[in-house]
């Protein structure tokens, strides 16, 4: 139950994470900076960091924080993957028995022999 909780907001955070970064707007994306100017302020030429640059990062500590613990639950949960895991949980299976092979001979054997 809290790993599937775990994977639902995990996945909800990567579509959040994927729409913030594609708002943003890029370094060179301002007018100025198409001509080579640019302001040299005390923040950069981007400026103090708006809402959506804080939101992308509280989101990706989130995306890191889910991403961590879904590692943690995989771990501790019992279950098989692979068919050979498959086989070391159930324990060694007991050995089978080999047919014995028939002592009665049919007429197509024997046909079927002497012609090749």
């Amino acid at each position: 139950m809290l790993y599937t909780l775990v994977i639902i907001l995990h996945v909800f955070v990567c579509f959040l994470m994927i729409g913030a970064i594609l708002l943003q707007s890029g370094k060179g994306a301002e007018i100025g900076a198409a001509f080579g100017g640019s302001s040299q302020t005390v923040f950069g030429s981007r400026g103090p960091a708006n809402f959506l640059s804080k939101f992308t990062v509280v989101v990706a500590a989130v995306f890191m924080l889910t991403s961590f613990s879904l590692a943690i639950l995989a771990k501790q949960r019992n279950f098989a993957s692979t068919v050979i895991d498959l086989e070391q949980k159930s324990g060694p299976a007991a050995p089978a028995t080999p047919a014995q092979p028939s002592t009665e001979s049919h007429p197509s054997d024997d046909s079927a022999s002497a012609g090749h």
